[in-house]
C-alpha cells in the first residue's frame, strides 16, 4: 500500500525528492542499501586481520559463502515476510537480525562463531536490501522512482570507495571487531528509523503470498556447505566425494525447481541450449571464479607485496571500480547485445588469467590493472546479459527472471567462496599466508578457477550468437 503521506502527482525532479516530507525517507533507504553494499567490502579488507587472531584462515571462505547464503534465502523469503506481518515490522525484523550478526561476529571467539555470525548476517543484510526496494513503492511517488533507483546505485558506488577505507582504518588500529560494532550500531540505528518512518501497512489476506521454496533452499545450503567441507579433511577420496557431491546438490537444485514451476530460477534455468540457461550459467561462472580474489586477494596482497590493510582493500576493489566505469561508458549502446557480451566475457577471462599470476608474481600495479580488467568485462557486458537472458523468457516469467539475475550471481559467489576454501586448505594455507607459501602456492590456488572461468567464456560466446526477440 502507498504511503498516504507522498504526493501522487510529484514531478520527477532532484529538488523534489530532497523536500523536507521525503528527505528523510531517502535517506532511510539509502542507509539500508548501505549496510548491505558495505559490509562485504568492510569484511574482505579486514579478513586476514580476522584469521591472525581466531584462525581458521584456509576456510575463511566460509565466512562470505555463509554471508551470501542467508542473503539469497532472505531474498527469497522477504516478500512473503512483509505480506504475511506487513512492510514496517518485517524491515525492523531484519535490521535486527542484521545487528545481532555483527554482534555476533564481533564477539567470535573462532571463526566457526564468526561464520555463523556472517550467515545471520546475510540473512538481515539481504531482507533489508529486498525490502528497501519493495519500499520505494509504498513511501514514494512513482514519478520519483526512476531518480531513487538511480540515487541507489550511487550508494553501491560509494561503499566502493569507504568500504576498504573503513575496513583498512580498523584493520590498522588492531580492532577488527570494531567495525562490527560500528555496522550493529548502525542497523540499530536503521530500525528505529523504521518505526519513525515507514507506516504501518495492513497484512495480506488469503493466498496471494508467495510459496517459500523451502526444498530447493536446504538442497542449496547442503551443497554449498559439501564444496566447503571439501579439503578439509586432508583425504583426498574423501575430499573428492564431497566437493562431487556438492556440485551434484547443485545440479538437483536446478531440477527441482524447474519440476516446482520455477520459484528460484525461471524453468529453463538449467537448460544451457536455451538464452536463459546460457545466461544464467554464465553469470554464475563468472562470478564463481572471481570470488577467491575477494576471499583471499587482500592477504597475498598484504603479505608478499608489503601493503597495509588500506591498500590492499583498495586493490582488490579494482574489480568493483572496473566493472562502474564500464557501465556507465555503454550505458548508450544499442543493437550490439551480442557483441557486447562476447567482448566483455573475453575481458572478464583475460583478466582472471593475468590476476591469477598477478598476485603472486606481478606488482601492486599489475594486480590493479588485472582486476580491473576482469571489472570492465563484467560492467560491458552485465546490461546485455541480462537484457537478453529476460528478452528470452515468456512475459509470464519475466519478473522472475529479473529477480533471478542478482540470485544466479549469488548463488555462483556462495559456491565459488566456498570452493576457493576447499582449494585454501588442500594447498596448505592452514596457518595464513607467508612470502614463501604465498608464491609457491598461491598461482594455483587462483588458476584452479581459470577452467570455470573458461565455461562461461564458452557460454557468453555461444548466448551472443543467439537470436532473441524482445
Amino acid at each position: 500500500m502507498k504511503d498516504a503521506a507522498a504526493p501522487a502527482d510529484v514531478a520527477a525532479t532532484w529538488r523534489d525528492l530532497l523536500r523536507p516530507a521525503l528527505a528523510s525517507r531517502f535517506g532511510f533507504l539509502c542507509l539500508g542499501i548501505w549496510l548491505n553494499a558495505a559490509d562485504a567490502l568492510v569484511t574482505v579488507t579486514l579478513t586476514p586481520t580476522i584469521a591472525a587472531e581466531i584462525g581458521g584462515f584456509q576456510h575463511f571462505g566460509w565466512s562470505i559463502a555463509a554471508f551470501l547464503l542467508g542473503a539469497i534465502v532472505a531474498g527469497v523469503c522477504s516478500g512473503r515476510l512483509s505480506l504475511e506481518i506487513g512492510l514496517r515490522p518485517a524491515i525492523a525484523v531484519a535490521g535486527v537480525a542484521y545487528a545481532a550478526g555483527c554482534a555476533l561476529s564481533a564477539l567470535a571467539p573462532d571463526f566457526l562463531v564468526f561464520v555463523a555470525g556472517r550467515l545471520v548476517q546475510g540473512l538481515g543484510a539481504g531482507a533489508i536490501a529486498a525490502l528497501c526496494y519493495v519500499a520505494i513503492n509504498a513511501m514514494f511517488p512513482e514519478g520519483l522512482w526512476v531518480r531513487i533507483l538511480s540515487a541507489l546505485a550511487g550508494v553501491w558506488g560509494a561503499a566502493t570507495l569507504l568500504g576498504p577505507l573503513i575496513g583498512g582504518l580498523f584493520a590498522q588500529a588492531d580492532w577488527w571487531r570494531g567495525a562490527f560494532w560500528f555496522f550493529a550500531a548502525q542497523g540499530l540505528i536503521f530500525v528505529g528509523a523504521t518505526f519513525l518512518l515507514v507506516k504501518r501497512s495492513p497484512r495480506s489476506e488469503g493466498d496471494a503470498t508467495p510459496r517459500i521454496p523451502i526444498p530447493q533452499l536446504l538442497i542449496l545450503a547442503l551443497g554449498v556447505a559439501l564444496i566447503a567441507s571439501a579439503g578439509a579433511t586432508r583425504n583426498i577420496a574423501l575430499d573428492l566425494g564431497f566437493a562431487v557431491c556438492g556440485v551434484v546438490c547443485v545440479w538437483l537444485l536446478l531440477r527441482l525447481d524447474a519440476r516446482a514451476g520455477g520459484v528460484l530460477l525461471p524453468k529453463s534455468a538449467g537448460n544451457l541450449a536455451t538464452a536463459a540457461g546460457a545466461g544464467y550459467f554464465v553469470i554464475f561462472a563468472m562470478e564463481a571464479a572471481t570470488i577467491a580474489f575477494s576471499v583471499y586477494g587482500p592477504a597475498f596482497v598484504q603479505v608478499l607485496h608489503d601493503a597495509t590493510p588500506l591498500v590492499a582493500g583498495y586493490v582488490i576493489t579494482a574489480v568493483a571500480a572496473g566493472w562502474t566505469v564500464a557501465a556507465f561508458a555503454v550505458s548508450g549502446v544499442h543493437n550490439r547485445d551480442g557483441f557486447m557480451i562476447r567482448l566483455g566475457a573475453t575481458g572478464v577471462l583475460a583478466g582472471l588469467a593475468f590476476s591469477a599470476w598477478a598476485v603472486p608474481y606481478g606488482t601492486l600495479w599489475m594486480i590493479v590493472v588485472a582486476l580491473g580488467l576482469a571489472g570492465v568485462g563484467f560492467g560491458m557486458s552485465w546490461a546485455f546479459l541480462s537484457k537478453r537472458v529476460i528478452a528470452s523468457l515468456s512475459d509470464a516469467e519475466r519478473p522472475l527472471g529479473s529477480s533471478a539475475v542478482p540470485t544466479a550471481q549469488m548463488i555462483g559467489g556462495a559456491v565459488g567462496a566456498a570452493a576457493a576454501s576447499s582449494v585454501a586448505a588442500a594447498l596448505g594455507f592452514a596457518e595464513g599466508v607467508d612470502p614463501e607459501t604465498g608464491r609457491q602456492a598461491g598461482f594455483w590456488l587462483f588458476a584452479s578457477f581459470v577452467p570455470l572461468a573458461i565455461l562461461g567464456w564458452v557460454a557468453a560466446w555461444r548466448l551472443g550468437g543467439m537470436r532473441v526477440e524482445d
